[in-house]
């Protein structure tokens, strides 16, 4: 199998040059590189050669209990140690502190070494997140410095059997008694339901507070701990793992709350607003997963496609595969989808921690999650071609960047849900300031024609009687025209690149 190799330089000049990470008040262009230079190290070392170990091992539930892959536990125990759990969590809490454009960077080569590992514990930010936003100060206090040092790991708990893009359809329920509140019912797709790296695991769970019909508005979150304060084991119990076609070494369950303590966080009735500001963070998360994936497979198919020999030039010389014609449009391709996608997820990244251009962010967020999941599936079925039979076997590794990436199209909402909001809610936004933003983004990207056609798509749709037949398509078109604005901007400033020469064929192609 070919080696993992962080791409480094790429996500650098990527925030550097075309998302301008240098306009938000606290970078230090210097630490950026180091901080992210020496996960990469970590990720290329000690992360990702257990990638495909624990693909072949798998978890396995015990006496009602996950047993990781052999191995994960003590690279987790080095994980947490060197603290990379808590790098954007405030210094208050015991974290670092640093910007959520470096956590991306971090973030990005942690999904391409280790998807599965990167999954169980990618939701901490996001937990983080909603307890500073919604936690009482007494809960940010007891519940946020755990997870900052690693010593905790943390789930979101929203789908039920019948409820999982529908949250109006569940039925787990919190009952107040007492001081606390007790939760009863089932939650499935739990990524790190549980798992024997980490001393406890916070459950953001949500559950319903008001009557059976009241929907939604009916919904409130709370934080249940695996254990309670006395030590014993809360009760939430692991009642199966999941077989899945990819992400083995993450396990993915069922949990039964039978009468599990469990502390409200923020308003009751409030659960889906303060759930949906962990969710934004996610598929940010995912977007780059997709991204991560797409950067291994072109990796994968290029490092191939560089050795094995077959057929022959003009001079009737034996050439490497990589010299044929329709070989390099697919690694073209796949290295195409890794920069563009990886650039747009950083222009709103950045955007996002400026907070000066909320619309925009709000807008994009699905976009993003979107066309990099999209991508990520589309770049590794491309590296399996080019890579032909070898390909398909399982000791290449890109049959497992394929099965690992399929998912990101399919968690966080499915694609489809995000093209149907698209076109009834998101051209919508605050009064349609979300789509002018997007519109603003294209011309400023030097796509003034294309925004202007595409303002006249968005009107067109949303007068339609139902909007929702032309989700699909206008989605795809809207993803298409963010593309090319991100490679609009990259194209201008190509020529910083350490690999100048690459972006700059890659950006020939891209303008054709």
């Amino acid at each position: 199998m070919t080696a993992f190799h962080a791409p480094l330089d790429d996500i650098l000049f990527s925030l550097r040059h075309v998302a301008r990470a240098d306009r938000l008040p606290d970078w230090d262009d210097e630490l950026a590189a180091e901080i992210i230079g020496h996960f990469a190290s970590f990720a290329e070392g000690r992360i990702a050669p257990l990638d495909a170990p624990g693909d072949a091992e798998g978890c396995r539930l015990e006496n009602g209990r996950v047993r990781m892959p052999a191995g994960f536990r003590e690279l987790y125990a080095e994980l947490a140690g060197q603290g990379w759990q808590g790098l954007s969590i405030p210094e208050a809490f015991g974290g670092q502190a640093l910007s959520a454009a470096i956590r991306a960077g971090v973030s990005e080569i942690f999904s391409g070494a280790n998807h599965a590992l990167q999954m169980v514990t990618s939701l901490v930010p996001g937990a983080v997140s909603v307890l500073l936003r919604f936690g009482t100060e007494a809960q940010k206090a007891e519940l946020i410095p755990p997870m900052a040092d690693g010593r905790w790991l943390s789930t979101m708990a929203l789908t039920e059997p019948g409820a999982g893009s529908d949250l109006a359809a569940i039925r787990t329920k919190a009952v107040r008694e007492g001081e606390t509140w007790r939760i009863n019912g089932e939650k499935i797709f739990i990524s790190g339901g549980d798992q024997d790296m980490s001393e406890g695991i916070l459950h953001l769970v949500l559950a319903r507070t008001g009557a059976a019909d009241s929907g939604v508005k009916g919904l409130s979150l709370f934080a249940c701990r695996s254990e309670r304060a006395d030590g014993s084991r809360n009760a939430v119990t692991v009642t199966r793992i999941e077989e899945k076609l990819g992400l083995h070494a993450s396990p993915t369950c069922q949990l039964a709350f039978d009468g599990a303590e469990g502390e409200l966080i923020g308003a009751e009735g409030g659960g889906l607003r303060a759930m949906f500001a962990m969710m934004n963070h996610a598929r940010l998360d995912v977007a780059l997963q997709g991204v991560a994936h797409a950067a291994r497979a072109a990796d994968l198919a290029r490092a191939y496609a560089a050795e094995r020999r077959q057929g022959r030039d003009a001079a009737g010389q034996v050439v490497t595969i990589d010299q044929h014609a329709d070989v390099a449009r697919m690694i073209g391709e796949c290295d195409r989808l890794a920069v563009g996608g990886r650039a747009l997820c950083h222009l709103v990244l950045v955007a996002e921690e400026l907070g000066t251009e909320p619309d925009f962010v709000e807008f994009m967020t699905p976009v993003c999650k979107y066309f990099c999941t999209e991508a990520g599936t589309r770049a590794a079925d491309l590296a399996i071609q080019v890579m032909g039979g070898y390909g398909y076997l399982r000791e290449y590794g890109a049959e497992q960047n394929w099965r690992d990436a399929r998912i990101c199209a399919i968690y966080e909402g499915a694609n489809g849900i995000h093209a149907r909001a698209m076109v009834t809610r998101g051209l919508a936004l605050n009064g349609g300031a979300g789509a002018r933003a997007f519109a603003s983004f294209l011309r400023e990207s030097g796509l003034v024609a294309e925004a202007g056609g595409w303002e006249m798509e968005a009107a067109c749709v949303s007068a339609l009687p139902d909007p929702t037949r032309e989700a699909h398509a206008f989605m795809e078109r809207t993803c298409d025209l963010a593309f090319h604005a991100a490679w609009a901007r990259i194209a201008a400033v190509a020529s910083a690149a350490p690999d100048a020469g690459r972006l700059q064929a890659l950006v020939a192609v891209a303008a054709a």
